[in-house]
């Protein structure tokens, strides 16, 4: 029997992280909680809405999320960037972390965010 699954049902997901959105952080490490997003691993940061955001059909199947490339972000603690963090204020929520390329960045200098996809395969 076939499995299937409406993309409304995928997109709510996402839409929920769009509805939440405030902030993309680049981390030294991996960040479990907000806090350690915004303050304990943080080395830059920069406002992201969820016009930064667009859902779509998925590279291989289900729907995707991408989120937009953000340049010349304020490196404010030197260490080495590793991970990406989206966070929203509204309840202090950590919403979506990816790793990066490794890169050492330096107090004072800037660092750009790639565009990211997220995908939600459909149901197999």
């Amino acid at each position: 029997m076939a499995k299937y699954q409406n993309d409304s049902m995928l997109d709510a997901a996402f839409d929920w992280v769009k509805a939440k959105v405030t902030k993309v952080c680049v981390c030294s490490t991996q960040p479990t909680t907000y806090a350690e997003a915004i303050s304990t691993y943080r080395l830059a940061t920069s406002a992201f809405t969820s016009t930064d955001m667009t859902i779509a059909n998925g590279d291989t199947n289900g729907r995707k999320v991408t989120y937009a490339a953000k340049s010349g972000l304020s490196i404010v603690a030197a260490g080495t960037a590793r991970h990406i963090a989206w966070v929203g204020s509204t309840g202090s929520t950590l919403l979506v972390v990816t790793t990066c390329t490794s890169v050492a960045l330096t107090t004072g200098n800037t660092v750009n965010v790639p565009v990211v996809d997220q995908e939600i395969a459909d149901a197999a």
